[in-house]
């Protein structure tokens, strides 16, 4: 593999993912005179948020204009911004005078060209992390079947290959997400048999003028739903997925009303068949670069791991700006303005540019009501802890090294863990491919209830932490360890 040394002149920003946030911050920051290096896994700029394919008329995503607004200035300020596609970050740490981000690129980028494999490391006076958030899981009997996806999963392979999951799709959860990619599911064929929503939205009514404030997500909102209605796709609340059934592949479902706290309610459950099942349970911040740089971190009102910002998107590191979802989890619009947020000051210190009070006013002032829409949403989308009641104790909790919940109950029972941490090194939850992304909640969740408490800091962090955040050959770690 070839190595490209960090460059010899700095950049005076890395911004790190490439969605709604890390595409503001980087034309901002560009078009502030900044040089800046946005470091991205996709092969494409968008995110998660406007994954798209090559020719995307944009059919299936909302805001897309203001999409092609920040993609034309990475095309306009090309002579100061470097987009770095395909390359996944794995390791960020502090210099002397600065930040060195540790990236490969991989297959994910531009396909065809000669730098597949190729490391590459990038030094700047400043980081913006912009690292977004994945889907948040929690399990029950069955969902580790072929044919269950994530919410997210489905989105993707619909907005990024156009292809379905499957024909006959159950979509469950909570949050409006399930919307967005039913409809999206049903506009394009195939046969939903449902949107299972766990919560009752209906608690949006206690913010009437916050949710007034926000008409263009109450538009979104009505297009899904209209959309359902012309499909005839059902719409449930206090209901979800409590057990999926197939032995080589999903088959079936089984839903069931919930009370407030998300117990089944005795009696109510029935068996849908179907070949795929699409959950979501809201989203997870990706925070493993956080913590890499020793960011303060906290729960959020969800329960989610959040890096925490100040007023200027500062973390508790000095140089090192958030944005976006890894400060917790509000939606496009407020990550958009974050990302201004963060570039401006981050210009700032990198090379003493004052922003414009004006400007940064009128961010903060849009900021603070779309964190106030944000609040109202985890409000209506609460996620109780009676999930935890639809598990039996063979139900794997861990796919990755198939630890089952009896297993996670017995390394606090019967060996004596008394939090997460200890519960992964005596039960290896956690310990699998995905590191605990998929099953950490779920695994804080437990622990914390086993102890008369909802997940704290401590858990989380333990099963959030990542020395190394993306996988990487071992010879690229070699190499690093004899650079240095």
């Amino acid at each position: 593999m070839a190595t490209s040394p960090a460059d010899s002149r700095p950049y005076d920003l890395a911004v790190i993912g490439a969605g709604p946030a890390g595409l503001a911050a980087a034309v901002t920051a560009g078009a502030a005179g900044a040089r800046v290096a946005l470091v991205d896994a996709g092969p494409r700029p968008g995110g998660q948020y406007w994954r798209h394919r090559r020719g995307d008329n944009g059919a299936l995503h909302h805001e897309w204009s203001t999409f092609q607004r920040l993609r034309q200035g990475l095309t306009d300020h090309a002579d100061r911004i470097d987009h770095l596609a395909g390359h996944s970050v794995w390791h960020v740490e502090r210099t002397g005078d600065g930040f060195r981000t540790y990236a490969l690129h991989s297959a994910g980028g531009d396909r065809g060209g000669d730098g597949d494999g190729a490391e590459r490391v990038v030094d700047s006076r400043t980081v913006v992390l912009a690292t977004g958030a994945y889907d948040r899981q929690l399990p029950f009997p069955g969902w580790t079947l072929p044919g269950v996806f994530t919410a997210g999963g489905v989105q993707a392979l619909l907005k990024g290959q156009g292809v379905l999951a499957g024909r006959r799709i159950v979509v469950a959860g909570t949050g409006p997400f399930l919307l967005a990619v039913a409809a999206g599911l049903a506009q394009r064929g195939a046969t939903v048999l449902g949107v299972y929503e766990a919560g009752r939205p209906t608690a949006f009514a206690r913010h009437p003028v916050v949710v007034a404030r926000n008409g263009v997500k109450l538009a979104e909102g009505a297009e899904y739903l209209a959309t359902l209605l012309r499909h005839r796709v059902p719409y449930r609340t206090r209901s979800t997925v409590v057990a999926a059934h197939g032995t080589d592949e999903v088959t079936g479902a089984t839903v069931a009303r919930l009370d407030a706290e998300w117990r089944i309610v005795p009696g109510s459950e029935r068996r849908l068949d179907c070949d795929t099942i699409a959950v979501g349970y809201g989203f997870t911040p990706q925070i493993e670069l956080a913590l890499q740089l020793g960011c303060d971190t906290w729960s959020d009102f969800d329960g989610a791991l959040t890096a925490f910002p100040d007023s200027r998107q500062c973390s508790t590191v000095p140089g090192v700006y958030l944005a976006g979802e890894v400060c917790g989890v509000g939606g496009a619009a407020l990550s958009l303005i974050e990302g201004e947020l963060a570039a401006l000051h981050a210009v700032h210190t990198a090379t003493g540019a004052v922003p414009d009070p004006a400007a940064v006013r009128r961010l903060v002032r849009r900021r603070r009501a779309q964190l106030l829409f944000a609040d109202a949403l985890y409000e209506a989308y609460p996620v109780p802890l009676g999930w935890m009641d639809w598990l039996d104790p063979g139900t794997v909790v861990c796919r990755c090294e198939e630890v089952t919940a009896e297993a996670v109950t017995e390394a606090m029972a019967d060996l004596g863990a008394t939090d997460a941490r200890a519960v992964k090194l005596y039960a290896r939850p956690g310990m699998g491919l995905c590191q605990g992304r998929v099953c950490g909640y779920a695994i804080a969740c437990l622990v914390g209830a086993r102890f008369g408490r909802g997940p704290n800091v401590d858990d989380l962090r333990a099963l959030a932490g990542r020395p190394v955040a993306q996988p990487v050959p071992l010879g690229t770690l070699a190499r690093t360890v004899e650079d240095e």
